[in-house]
This record gives structure tokens, sequence and C-alpha cells, in this order.
């Protein structure tokens, strides 16, 4: 237990080392050797200088894109930055190596068209660069895309495909998880369960430019959960959340809708600086919380839902959503006004939209590596087996990437979430705290998640003798570690095997827990994970 520990703080302990070590934030500045200039013949004076022909405007769309050819560059162009169509030797501004992005050297560098763009993309076809568009501004790097409208670090690593048919940006990730689950393993008699289930979703944006300032954008996510993972979910010991055949689930955690998302956004550029965005999704994501758990990259090794989902981000699936957002430079602020009812037992169903709950988050990215952002909001009856039960959440996150190598970075997110219940009863509180780590390498992954959340009998179907005794807070805590080894990585996808070990905790003078679960029970999962590739952006083609 104590090297377990041990090696959890060590890995969350790098995240801040490893993120001051560069000059700038997530991005390593290598100083190009000087160049001998050739010397200059003498010529005489020109009497008159020759006038020069204005550049030719760049097409918007992605063939055109392609075609225009440019003197070829030695770094990648990012935002803020402006660099020299034709830079002599002696002047060619440094490489900037960030992470998932692999630099080729510039000998080796294919022209591409001469404009600074904040998204950049390898055609796997004809190893021509191409530039792909953040689904919600044309002026923000696409690696900041979150889930819904939420944003990631600069750097995240992205597992995806990506395409360009006639001006489309197109952008497919995928994930599956085949699994065994055996969860208080140690304790037979008590509760848990064990079982194969297969979790997964299949998520596609694509986004195109309307006129000089505007961006249209769709996303769809589908999951096949209801089919593989089933009515009752897969088995989480101390999971709370939503209903199964008229009962409260617990000790397992819900499966996903068929339809998880399905929304459209017009994004309107006022200037580099500022857009305006409008997003409706149904069902969609309001702008509430972090990335959902599915789409953090510190998360992406984790097969199962943290136990605080129903604190921190478990408003991704609503049916019904409408945000407006402004952003400025590295700050976004959002308002959503949604449906504050969870998706009901049929998960194949379109449920009715009642725009009854508000919610507001700011989102503010002070460095490539670093997401920050807060949110409030009120849900108006979220559980169906409780109508007349409301939730006022709060959270707040941190998001992270530390690189470690040209093909290792180290992801990591801390996320607290507070939910305020209140309605038929009197008002209570309870509290959610979230630390997760993912070390990404060439050959395996590293990855943690500690937790500890406040629970209740009444969430937990557990005996009370009192209606206050039934909702009073009990701590609960978890401990999880796991690795993987991949065993195959191909342009279709990257397939790895991967175990976790799960610790639970909590007050052993508390006997109604202790009798129902056991002391401090352990779980186990093994599993095979199929996921889209990581893209690697360098010049000269694309690498997975």
């Amino acid at each position: 237990m104590k090297t377990s520990v041990l090696l959890s703080f060590g890995l969350l302990l790098s995240t801040a080392a490893f993120g001051q070590h560069s000059t700038m934030p997530g991005i390593d500045m290598a100083a190009p050797k000087p160049a001998r200039r050739p010397p200059s013949p003498q010529t005489k004076p020109a009497t008159t200088a020759p006038s020069r022909p204005k550049s030719a405007a760049v097409p918007a769309d992605s063939t055109a894109r392609k075609a225009a050819v440019a003197p070829a560059i030695p770094g990648m162009a990012m935002p803020g930055m402006s660099m020299p169509a034709t830079p002599s030797p002696a002047s060619a501004p440094p490489s900037h190596d960030i992470p998932g992005m692999d630099m080729a050297s510039p000998s080796t560098a294919t022209p591409m068209p001469g404009h600074t763009m904040p998204g950049m993309a390898m055609d796997s076809a004809g190893g021509m660069m191409m530039d792909f568009r953040n689904s919600f501004s044309k002026n923000l790097p696409m690696t900041r895309q979150g889930s819904g409208t939420s944003w990631h670090p600069d750097n995240s690593p992205m597992y995806m495909q990506m395409y360009q048919p006639k001006g489309w940006d197109v952008m497919l990730m995928y994930s599956l998880f085949l699994r065994y689950t055996r969860q208080n393993a140690n304790h037979d008699a008590r509760r848990g369960d064990a079982n194969f289930r297969a979790n997964s979703y299949v998520m596609a944006m694509a986004n195109h430019l309307v006129g000089q300032r505007g961006l249209f954008s769709v996303q769809a996510m589908l999951s096949a959960d209801p089919l593989t993972v089933g009515g009752a979910g897969y088995p989480l010991l101390f999971q709370t959340g939503e209903s199964w055949q008229g009962e409260k689930l617990h000790d397992h955690q819900h499966p996903h809708d068929l339809v998880s998302e399905l929304a459209v956004a017009y994004t309107y550029a006022a200037s580099s600086d500022v857009d305006l965005t409008a997003y409706l999704g149904y069902p969609g994501e309001p702008a509430i919380g972090p990335p959902v758990f599915m789409h953090r990259p510190s998360a992406a090794n984790l097969p199962s839902a943290p136990l605080g989902h129903h604190w921190q981000d478990a408003t991704h699936i609503q049916f019904g959503v409408a945000t407006l957002g402004v952003r400025y430079r590295n700050a976004k602020l959002e308002g959503s006004l949604f449906t504050g009812r969870e998706p009901n037992e049929n998960r194949y169903s379109f449920d009715r939209p009642r725009f009854d709950s508000y919610s507001a988050r700011l989102s503010v990215n002070p460095a490539t590596n670093l997401a920050l952002q807060a949110s409030m909001a009120h849900i108006n009856s979220p559980e169906e087996l409780e109508p007349d039960d409301n939730v006022d959440r709060t959270t707040a996150s941190v998001l992270h990437n530390a690189a470690l190598g040209p093909e290792s970075i180290l992801s990591s997110t801390l996320v607290w979430g507070m939910n305020r219940h209140s309605g038929s009863g009197d008002a209570y509180y309870s509290h959610s705290f979230l630390l997760e780590s993912n070390l990404q390498a060439r050959q395996f992954n590293l990855f943690t998640r500690l937790e500890t959340l406040q629970l209740n009998y009444d969430e937990l179907l557990l005996p009370a003798l009192t209606d206050n005794d039934a909702h009073a807070s009990r701590q609960v805590s978890a401990f999880t570690l796991g690795a993987s080894k991949y065993l195959a990585k191909t342009t279709a996808g990257w397939l790895d095997l991967g175990l976790t070990g799960t610790l639970n905790a909590f007050n052993t003078d508390n006997l109604a827990l202790l009798n129902a679960y056991g002391k401090n029970p352990l779980s186990f999962e093994v599993y095979l994970r199929f996921i889209a590739p990581r893209m690697s952006m360098h010049m000269g083609g694309m690498k997975h």
C-alpha cells in the first residue's frame, strides 16, 4: 500500500516539476544553428524599384488550401506569432516542439499555405500540410476543444482521425473497452458484482466556414452501451445516480444513451480576439463542469466513470440544451438553458425537452498547458424517482499537461464538485474531490485516480432510522492504480491490454457501511481497449 501511494504521488508531483521546465509552457524552443551567409555580389544601384504585386488571397476551402503553395517554413505557425513568408536561413525562427506533435527537420518540410493558422495536421493521403479548425473558433487551436463547448489545454494529445472533404474539417473519435470487472473481490458475501461488459462511444465533429467571419459546426456522439452494458450498467462499488426498473442505481454505473449528443453551433468571429458562439443540442452538454471524463486525456485509460460523476460532469447528456458564449482572447464566459432531468431508463429514446434549468461557466487558459474553469448550475428535478428534489451544483477544475519526451506526456486533472439538494425536505450539501493522472508513453501507460466524496444512506439504499440519518454525509474514498501495454498500433486504431486495482476506504465506525461492504473493499479490472490513433503533427507527413 505504501509503495502504491508513493508511486501515485510521484506521478502527480512530477506534473508541476515538468510543467515549469520550458520558457513557454508545453513548448520546447530549439535554437537553430547559425547559417553562413554567402557573400553578396556588388551591384549597381537601381534607379527605379519595380512595384511589388499584392499577395493573392488564400482560399478558405480545404481543396484550395492544399493547392495554394508558398515557400516552406521551418516551424509551425502558432497563434499570436507572425512569421515571414520567405525566411532567410539566418533569420529562420526555431522549431516548436509541442506534446503530441513531432516536428521534422526543416530541410524535409512540405510547402504549406502562406498564412498562419491555429491548428495544423497532416494529410495522411498526400502528406500535405492542412489547417484544422477548432469547432467553435477560427482563431483557436483545435487541441483546445473539449466535450460540449468546454476547453482542454492547448497542448493536449488528440486521439482521432481527421479528414477534409470539400471545405469541411471532420474529426472522428472512438473508444471501446472490453472488460472483466470484479468488485469487492475480498468480500464475497458483501455488496459487489463481477461480469464482462463493453462500454464504447463514437463521436464525429465537423465544421465549415460561413462567409468571412462565420463558422458552422455539427457534433454527434453514439454509444453501444444500451446493448453491450445493459440497463443496470456495469459494476462500480459506491457509484450512485439514475435508476433501473424503478429503483435507484447503486454500486453500478449507468449506461449512456444510444444517441448521446446531436448538436449544432454557429460562431461569429468579431475579431481575432473575440468570438460569439451559439450552441444547440438535443441531446447536448450545457456549460457546467470540466470536459466529461470520457474525453479527458487524464482519464483516457480508465475504463470506469469517477464516483463523483454526478457531482462534477454528469450533465453531458441532456435532452435540450441552448448555450450562448463570448470569448475574449484566452477567457470565455458561457450561459446555458437546459433540461434538468437526466435520461430515463429507455436508452434508445429521445426524452422530452423542458429547458427548466440554467448554468454559467467561466473558462480560462492562462498557458499552453493549463485549462481552468469554474461553473454553477441550478438543475431542476434531475432524478426521475425524486421529482421534487432540485440540485444546485458548483464545480471548479484544473487540467494540466506536461511533456516528458517526444512521444510521452503526463496529463492530470483536479476537480471539485458540490451538490446542494433542496425541494421536499431540508436542504443538505455534499462534496466530491478528484485527482487523476495519466502518463501516456510510446509503449505503455501508467495512470491513477484518487477520489473522496460524501454519500448518504438514501443514495446507497441502506437502512436508516430517521430522515436526517438517511441524508447525513458519509465520507468514502477510492484509490485506483493501473497500467496498460500497447499490443498493436495501426492507422485504424491502437490496441492495449490494461489492468486496474481499486481500494475503497471509509470510517469503520460506520456499521451500516461496514456490514454492507466489509473493511477496505478491493476491486480489479482487466481490459482490452481499442481507441483512435494519437495524432502526431509534424512537417512532411502524418505520424501515428
